[in-house]
Formats: C-alpha cells, sequence, structure tokens
C-alpha cells in the first residue's frame, strides 16, 4: 500500500481551516477581554455564546472520535452488536437530565467552573481532591479520541499513527490556548458541519458494495458471523442497565458540559441547547451504526484486505476506517478520515480546556494564590494546557483498545464526582465530613471490583462474577453500585457529624475541617436570649 498522496493534500487542507478559524476566534475572544475579565472570555466565553454555536460546540463535544469508532466497533463485534451500543441514547439521557435539573441551579449562582458549587459546599482542600477525577477524565478522553485517529490515519493514508497524533495535538493545543473557549467553539461549528456532511457521504457507497451483503438481512440472520443486531442475554441485564446508567448520569458531571451552559447568554437559552443536543448527538450516531453492520455484513475474502476477518485479526477497534479505505472509493475515504479528524479535534479541544480552566482558577487562584491577576490565572491556564496535552498526547501512543479506554475515562468520574455534584447543588446541608467519607469509599470500592483494561483482578467478587477468556467480568451493575454507596455514604455521614458536633457529643476540638466551628463559635438566636436573661438578671 503506497502512500495516498491526494488524502494528505485533503487532511493538511482541513487541519489549515482548522488551525485559521482557531486564530480568528482568538482574536475575537482578545477584543472581548476589552470590556471583561481575561479568564472569564477564556473559560466561558463571556458568558454571550449565542445558540447555534452552543449547539455546535455542546455536540462536537460528546460526537468525537471515540463515539463514531467505538459505535461502529460495539455493533461490528459478534459478541455484542447493536444492541450493546449505549452512547446515542445515553448521550441523549445525559442532555435531556442535565438540562430538567442542573441547568438553572448552576446558572443561577454565576459559577465558573463545575468545581464552584464543590469548593463552596465542601471547602477547598476536599475541592482539590475532587478535581482528580475529572481530570483524570478529560486527560483519558484526549488520549483515547487522539489513538482513535491515529488508526485511521494508519489505514486509510499508510502514514504512521503517531504523526497524526502529535500533529492534531499541537494544532489542537495552539488554538486552544489563543483563544479559549471562543476558539474551542468556532472551530466546532467548522469541525461538526465537515463531519455530519463526510460520514453521511461514506454510507451509500459502504452499504452498495458488491462485498456486502444487505444489512436488513444479516440484522437477524447469521451469514459471514452472528447477527449485527446483537441480544442481550438474561445474565447480562444487569451489566448492561449499568452501562447505559453509567453514560446517562456519569456523562452530566463534567466541566465540558457546564462550560457551555454557563456561557450561554441566558438559562433559557442553555436549556434549549441541552435539549436540542441531545437529540443532535443521538443521530449522528446513525453512520457509525451502519457502518458497523456493513462490516458485520461484509464477506472479506472479496475485498483486497482478505482473510482472516478483522475480528480475527484483533483490528476490531479499526473497524470505520477499514470500511472507509475498502468499501469505499479513494475520494470517499478520504472525506471520512476528514470525519473522523474533525470529530477528534472537536472533542479533543474541549477536554483540553476543560482540565485546564478548572486548575487555574479553581486550584490555583482560590487555593495556591488568591491574590493572582487575571493575567497570571491565564498563564497557568495556558501552561497547563501545554503540560496536560503532552500527558494526554502520550496516554495515545499507549492505547490498545479505542473502546476501553473511552469508557474508563468516565467512570471515576460517574462513580465519585457525580453523587459529590448532586449533593453540592441539591443537599447543601451536606459538609466536607460526609464528602470525604463518600469518596474514599466509593474508591476503594471501585478499585476492588477491578478493572480489565489496566489488567487489574477483582479483589471484590459481586454476584454473577465470571471468567470469560480468562478475564474477570463482574455481571452485577457495581459501577452504580458504588456511585448509590456514595452518594448515601455522603448524606448520612454528613448528618452523623453534624448530629455529634452540634449536640456536642463530639468536642469541637475534633472538628478539624472547621465545619461547624464557627457555627458554634456564634450563639444562636435562642441562646442569645438566654444570655440576656441571664444578664438582666
Amino acid at each position: 500500500m503506497a502512500l495516498n498522496v491526494p488524502g494528505l493534500i485533503a487532511v493538511i487542507i482541513f487541519y489549515t481551516m482548522t488551525l485559521l478559524t482557531g486564530l480568528w476566534a482568538a482574536w475575537k475572544a482578545k477584543r472581548s477581554e476589552k470590556n471583561k475579565k481575561g479568564t472569564e472570555v477564556a473559560i466561558v466565553g463571556g458568558r454571550n455564546l449565542n445558540m447555534v454555536v452552543g449547539l455546535f460546540t455542546t455536540t462536537a463535544t460528546w460526537v468525537g472520535g471515540a463515539y463514531i469508532n467505538g459505535t461502529a466497533e460495539i455493533v461490528y463485534l459478534p459478541s455484542r452488536g447493536l444492541a450493546w451500543v449505549h452512547a446515542p441514547l445515553g448521550f441523549a439521557a445525559t442532555f435531556i437530565l442535565g438540562a430538567l435539573f442542573f441547568v438553572k441551579p448552576m446558572r443561577s449562582k454565576n459559577y465558573v467552573t463545575m468545581m464552584d458549587p464543590l469548593q463552596e459546599t465542601f471547602g477547598d482542600m476536599m475541592g482539590s481532591i475532587l478535581f482528580i477525577p475529572p481530570l483524570l477524565g478529560d486527560i483519558f478522553w484526549f488520549a483515547s479520541i487522539l489513538a482513535s485517529l491515529g488508526a485511521t490515519v494508519r489505514v486509510i493514508l499508510d502514514v504512521q499513527g503517531y504523526i497524526a497524533i502529535i500533529i492534531s495535538a499541537c494544532t489542537v493545543i495552539l488554538y486552544t490556548l489563543l483563544g479559549g473557549l471562543y476558539s474551542v467553539a468556532y472551530t466546532d461549528v467548522i469541525q461538526l458541519l465537515f463531519m455530519m456532511v463526510s460520514l453521511w457521504i461514506c454510507v451509500p457507497f459502504a452499504l452498495l458494495n458488491s462485498a456486502s451483503e444487505n444489512i436488513a438481512y444479516t440484522a437477524v440472520n447469521e451469514v459471514f458471523q452472528e447477527p449485527w443486531i446483537g441480544s442481550i442475554e438474561t445474565k447480562y441485564i444487569g451489566r448492561w442497565v449499568d452501562d447505559l446508567a453509567y453514560l446517562s448520569l456519569g456523562g452530566i458531571a463534567w466541566q465540558i458540559y457546564f462550560q457551555r451552559v454557563l456561557a450561554a447568554s441566558t438559562s433559557k437559552q442553555a436549556i434549549v441547547t441541552s435539549y436540542l443536543s441531545g437529540a443532535l448527538s443521538a443521530v449522528l450516531g446513525i453512520p457509525s451504526i451502519l457502518i458497523g453492520a456493513v462490516a458485520a455484513s461484509t464477506d472479506w475474502n472479496q475485498t483486497s484486505y482478505g482473510l482472516p476477518s478483522p475480528y480475527e485479526r484483533n483490528e476490531s477497534n479499526m473497524i470505520l476506517p477499514l470500511v472507509l479505505q475498502y468499501l469505499c472509493p479513494t475520494y470517499v475515504s478520504v472525506a471520512g478520515l476528514g470525519a473522523i479528524a474533525a470529530a477528534v479535534m472537536s472533542s479533543a479541544d474541549s477536554s483540553l480546556l476543560s482540565a485546564s480552566s478548572m486548575f487555574a482558577y479553581n486550584i490555583y487562584k482560590k487555593m495556591l494564590r488568591k491574590k493572582a491577576s487575571d493575567r497570571e490565572v491565564l498563564c497557568v491556564m495556558r501552561l497547563s494546557m501545554v503540560l496536560l496535552g503532552s500527558a494526554g498526547m502520550g496516554l495515545a501512543f499507549l492505547s490498545n483498545s479505542v473502546y476501553d479506554l473511552w469508557f474508563l475515562s468516565g467512570e471515576l468520574v460517574y462513580a465519585l464526582l457525580f453523587p459529590q455534584l448532586c449533593c453540592a447543588l441539591f443537599l447543601p446541608s451536606t459538609n466536607t465530613y460526609g464528602s470525604m467519607a463518600g469518596f474514599f469509599l466509593g474508591f476503594v470500592l471501585r478499585l476492588l471490583a477491578g478493572e480489565n483494561s489496566l489488567k487489574i483482578p477483582p479483589l471484590l467478587h459481586y454476584p454473577g462474577c465470571i471468567i470469560v477468556n480468562e478475564i474477570y467480568v463482574q455481571l452485577f451493575p457495581f459501577k452504580t453500585f458504588t456511585m448509590l454507596v456514595s452518594l448515601m455514604t455522603i448524606i448520612v455521614t454528613s448528618y452523623l457529624a453534624q448530629f455529634f458536633f452540634m449536640k456536642k457529643i463530639l468536642p469541637i476540638q475534633w472538628d478539624v475541617c472547621k465545619v461547624f466551628s464557627k457555627e458554634l463559635s456564634h450563639p444562636s438566636p435562642h441562646e442569645l436570649q438566654e444570655l440576656e436573661g441571664l444578664k438582666n438578671t
């Protein structure tokens, strides 16, 4: 296979367009800084993002390279199929639940980041600990989507994947560093439009290829492999529900979502944008589903790819670029590569901005340097973009499975951060002691459940834990169980701490987090009345 020169030229043109758009948006951001704080412009776009741009940037953030590659991979896998594709439905549920319950509480106090209510409720120190899950989540997300691009470029252009990873990461870091949310949002518009058009162009060519059987027939009939519609055995229902709940609820507690919510001009606009983004992100999963179905319906021996099949070669994670390369004309496969590149960059810039925003604003400014100037915070934010982007790029070279890395990126956020955010927004009586107990118990439970992608065997075998191909599989919905245990621990421990300290069962000197010390040092109205009576006597 020779270097695909036309494809390489097309990719260079696309990257140039994206970079120029990002630089133009950075110039626009500079103009906005004249009337507003630079950090506010960089993090939440000056809170004046219009609905169209908001819709595109919110959708593009979720519809990344891992989303379109991973969806096609799951549909293609003989052991999974369409029945196990959770992402389109889960992401739609994320936006709907976010609009219903989380947008108004977050906007009512003009928060800048998702960490603000957590620090407000549980204190700065606990807030810094709670920063760890979303930081890891953003780095894993960044790595997974870069890895998906590297795999695609290697297949279609016959160029080493690490070259695409490095160029993509550097491009994203540059325009995000210069323009903040403005650059991210406006490049997302270009990227999402390009992705929608390109992927849908590829679908008809793949469906009509002579090497592929009719996907309506192979959906329910075994031809080259098991039916791609898939099935859910009774014993796997718990795991299926767990994965869906994880995507639906775990997707809320991300800075990349609230960054768009807080950047909208009004609360109503933020709510409407969230609903529309949910619908659009689900629709954009359809091309990947169709491509995965085509792959499962293809006699690969009739293509230049030959046998054994991608599944037998352990190349299922590259099934989308393989379909583009071997079942579509060259110019069409190039368009598909552009779609994947667009999807990757639209999510990569968001995760990079998310992590750096929280570090600069919530850790550096609120904890390490409370008197830091606006300019200083911006410099720290830009430096953290370079460091975090480099870390994510390094991880991208080590990834083996796009879908595993994508799923792993949000598990800690779901199990540990989501219950904390719910308590901070809806149960303000919860306190630091509850937060600490919930976090560490949830972390221990998740660790004991094991993680196959990191080769960590489970020490805690939940009901229905089985061994498949020498790998432990937890059939019990342990992720949701861990989240619920963490939530209940926060509530119960907070109540007990308040009861023991306020009733003076525990000495106030033991209040090391200073949660109740201030409250007890100021007499209540009833106590003041008693003191006044003693004084008069």
